[in-house]
C-alpha cells in the first residue's frame, strides 16, 4: 500500500465522472475540509491476501502523523496512481473503508473521498518540514503459491442482515401459521428444534459433535494435522462409503438427464463475471498466490458451469439443459468456531447442478421435479429431515399453491422463511436439513431460482423469432456435500445408540457386508471359497483369520458395524447352511444357505451402486490406520 500525506490548510474536491464500473453511488457535490492532513492512497495487488494487516499498519502510520503535524481531522483520498500495480476495486474499497471505520473509532474527524470517480481537486499544502511524507506498506512475502485467506463481507450478506424475515409452519392442507402460535405436536418434536435453530442463529459449538468419535471409532475419517483446520484425511473404508454416495448421487443425477462436466478448482478474481458475483456470494475464500496474480480456490461450481454456459450456443427447443459435476474440492474458509468435523468443514465434496430453464413456468416445472428427485435420493440414505422453502414474500404470495403442493407431497410440515427484499441472486430455495445430537441444523438437498446470473455471465438463448432471452437459472444439489451425508448418518447412529437399538450404515453403504470367522487355521479354505463365491455376485466381504478366540473377532466385527457375521467351524463344514448374525435383527443367528444370503443382500442392494472390497481379504494383512480402532 502507498501512502501520501499532506498536511494542508485546506482541499476542496468535487466528483465528476465515474472512472469504474465499481464506482460508488454519491451525489455530486463540491466538499471542502479546512485544516486537514489529506491522505493520498492506493491499495496494491500484494495487499490483497493480508489487506486487514495492511489496513491496521496503515491506521498506525496515519496516526503516527496526524500526531507529529497535531491535527485530528483527516481526509481520505483514494487516489490509484501511486501505484503501477492496484489491488482489485472491491479489495481497494474494503480495505478504505476498514481504514476509515478505524479512525472513527479513535475520534478522528474523517472525511472520505468517493472510490472510482474521476474529481477536480484544489489543495493548499502548509509547506513545513513534515507536511510532505510517504509511506510505503507491505508483508514480509512468504514462498510463492502459498495459501492466504480474504474475508471480505460480500453484499449479499450485508443484504441479508437488513432484510426482514419472516417464520411460519405451513402443514400439509396448505394451513399457514406464524411459528410463534403453532402447537408443535411430538412427531415433529425436530422441527421445533430447525425452528430454534433458524431463529436464534446460533451456530458455533461448545463441544464436538457425537459423529467425530465414530467416524474415527469406525476408521473412516480422521482429522489431518498436517493440513488447515476443516480439512480431513479418509482412510480405505471411509473411501468406500464415500465413493458409493458419490457414484449414488452422480448415477440418478445423470439419469435425469444432466450432462457431466469438470472445471477448474480456482479463478481469478479480476474475470469480470467472476468479479460481479463475488459481491453477491458469502466470500470466505482460499487464496492462492501465482506470480503477481492471487487466485481463490471455487466454493462451488458454478463459476465452471456458468463459464461454460456463456460460450454455448442454445436454442429454446434445447432447454431445459442441465449441467453436473462433482466437484472434488469445494473450498469455503469457515470461521474456526463454526468448524464441527464433518458437519461444517473447509474443503468438501459438493454434486453441483445447474440448470438453464427458458422461463418461470418452465423453472417452477425444473424445481419441483429436482424437489421430488431429492425425496428418492434421501430415501437410500434412511435418513429423517426436516424441509424448509426461503421465498421472497411477493413471490410465496403468488405462489402460496405450488408451495403447498410440495408440502403436501412429503405429508409433514415445513418452516417457511419469507423476506420482504431480494438481498442474493435467488428468489425462492429449498432445504432439506438434519437435526444432530447437538440440536444443529445442517443442510443437505437444496434447490435454487436464480435470477441474476445468466446476466451476470452473459448466458443466453435464442426463441422462436431468433432473438437473443436470458434464461433463468437453477442451482441444485440432490443430496448435499457428501461428507454433510457422511455425518448424518453416523449421527443418526449415534441416536440409535442411545436409544439402546444397534446403530448400522444401509447395507449397500457398509465397507464389509459379510465377514467370515474361521474357527482355525483348517477352516480358512473353506472361508475362501465362499468368499469367493459371495464376491462373483458383487458382495464385499472378508476373512478374520488372526489368531483370535472367536469371541473376540464376533466383537471386533460387531465394533466394524458388519450386517453379517458368519462362524464357520467343522459343523458347517459338513452342512449346507450356516448360522448368519444378522446386525439388523437384532444380532439373532438365522440358519442360512449360500443362496438365501445371497438373495437377501442382492435384495437389500438392488438398484444400488457396487464397488468391489478395496482392502486386503484377510484381517491380518491389513495395517491398523486409526489409533481409535
Amino acid at each position: 500500500m502507498r501512502l501520501l500525506t499532506v498536511h494542508s490548510d485546506f482541499i476542496e474536491y468535487e466528483p465528476k465522472k465515474k472512472a469504474i464500473k465499481a464506482a460508488e453511488e454519491i451525489e455530486k457535490q463540491l466538499h471542502h475540509v479546512d485544516e486537514c492532513l489529506v491522505v493520498f492512497s492506493s491499495i496494491e495487488k500484494q495487499d490483497e491476501a493480508n489487506f486487514e494487516s495492511i489496513a491496521e499498519k496503515a491506521v498506525k502510520e496515519i496516526e503516527d502523523v496526524a500526531k507529529q503535524v497535531g491535527t485530528t481531522t483527516i481526509v481520505l483520498y483514494p487516489w490509484v496512481h501511486l501505484s503501477d500495480n492496484p489491488a482489485r476495486p472491491d479489495v481497494a474499497l474494503h480495505v478504505l473503508k476498514l481504514i476509515e471505520s478505524s479512525l472513527k473509532k479513535k475520534a478522528y474527524a474523517i472525511t472520505r473521498a468517493p472510490f472510482g470517480w474521476y474529481k477536480a481537486f484544489n489543495i493548499k499544502c502548509k509547506g513545513h518540514p513534515l507536511s510532505e511524507l510517504s509511506r510505503s506498506i507491505g508483508e514480509v512475502s512468504g514462498h510463492e503459491g502459498a495459501i492466504k485467506v480474504e474475508t471480505i463481507e460480500s453484499e449479499a450478506l450485508k443484504g441479508e442482515e437488513e432484510t426482514k424475515h419472516e417464520f411460519y409452519i405451513m402443514d400439509p392442507d396448505g394451513t399457514l401459521t406464524p411459528v410463534k402460535d403453532y402447537r408443535f405436536k411430538a412427531e415433529v418434536k425436530n422441527l421445533r428444534k430447525f425452528v430454534v435453530y433458524e431463529t436464534e442463529k446460533k451456530r458455533a459449538s461448545e463441544m464436538p459433535p457425537p459423529h467425530a468419535d465414530l467416524m474415527r471409532k469406525l476408521a473412516l475419517v480422521d482429522y489431518e494435522p498436517g493440513s488447515d483446520a476443516g480439512n480431513f484425511r479418509w482412510y480405505p473404508k471411509g473411501w468406500i462409503v464415500k465413493h458409493l454416495l458419490e457414484q449414488y448421487v452422480q448415477d440418478l443425477t445423470i439419469e435425469y438427464g444432466a450432462m457431466p462436466i469438470e472445471s477448474p478448482i480456482m479463478y481469478s478474481f479480476t474475470h469480470p463475471a467472476i468479479e460481479k458475483y463475488m459481491h453477491r456470494f458469502p466470500a470466505r475464500q482460499y487464496i492462492v498466490k501465482s506470480g503477481s496474480d492471487n487466485f481463490f480456490l471455487r466454493f462451488a461450481a458454478c463459476f465452471g458451469q456458468f463459464l461454460i454456459s456463456s460460450d454455448a450456443q442454445i436454442s429454446y427447443s434445447q432447454l431445459p439443459i442441465k449441467l453436473f459435476e462433482m466437484t472434488h474440492y469445494s473450498f469455503r474458509r469457515e470461521q474456526r468456531g463454526e468448524l464441527a468435523a464433518l458437519r461444517r468443514l473447509r474443503t468438501f465434496t459438493m454434486p453441483d447442478m445447474h440448470t438453464i430453464a427458458k422461463d418461470l413456468p418452465m423453472a417452477k416445472q425444473a424445481f419441483e421435479e429436482q424437489f421430488k428427485l431429492s425425496v428418492n435420493c434421501l430415501q437410500a440414505f434412511e435418513l429423517d429431515y426436516e424441509s424448509v422453502f426461503r421465498a421472497q414474500k411477493d413471490f410465496f404470495e403468488e405462489n402460496k399453491k405450488w408451495f403447498a403442493k410440495m408440502v403436501k407431497a412429503r405429508n409433514r410440515p415445513a418452516l417457511i422463511e419469507l423476506f420482504d427484499k431480494r438481498y442474493a441472486y435467488f428468489i425462492c430455495k429449498f432445504e432439506f436439513n438434519i437435526i444432530d445430537n447437538q440440536d444443529k441444523a445442517s443442510a443437505l438437498s437444496t434447490v435454487q431460482i436464480d435470477v441474476e446470473n445468466s446476466e451476470r455471465f452473459d448466458i443466453s438463448f435464442v426463441d422462436q423469432q431468433n432473438q437473443k432471452q436470458r434464461p433463468l437459472l437453477l442451482h441444485t444439489s440432490i443430496s448435499g456435500a457428501i461428507e454433510r451425508i457422511v455425518y448424518a448418518l453416523l449421527e443418526k447412529a449415534y441416536t440409535e445408540q442411545r436409544q439402546g437399538k444397534i446403530p448400522m450404515f444401509p447395507v449397500w453403504l457398509s465397507p464389509t457386508q459379510v465377514r467370515l470367522l474361521p474357527v482355525s487355521e483348517e477352516h480358512l479354505v473353506h472361508c475362501q471359497k465362499i468368499a469367493k463365491k459371495l464376491s462373483k455376485q458383487n458382495i464385499r466381504v472378508d476373512i478374520d483369520d488372526r489368531s483370535e478366540r472367536i469371541g473376540k473377532k464376533i466383537r471386533s466385527a460387531e465394533q466394524e458395524w458388519i450386517p453379517y457375521i458368519i462362524v464357520i467351524g467343522d459343523k458347517e463344514l459338513a452342512s449346507k447352511t450356516f448360522p448368519v448374525r444378522i446386525r439388523q435383527e437384532n444380532r439373532q443367528e438365522v440358519q442360512m444357505t449360500e443362496k438365501a444370503l445371497i438373495q437377501r443382500i442382492c435384495t437389500e442392494t438392488k438398484g444400488l451402486p457396487y464397488i468391489p472390497l478395496t482392502l486386503p481379504l484377510l484381517l491380518s494383512k491389513r495395517p491398523i490406520f486409526s489409533s481409535f480402532q
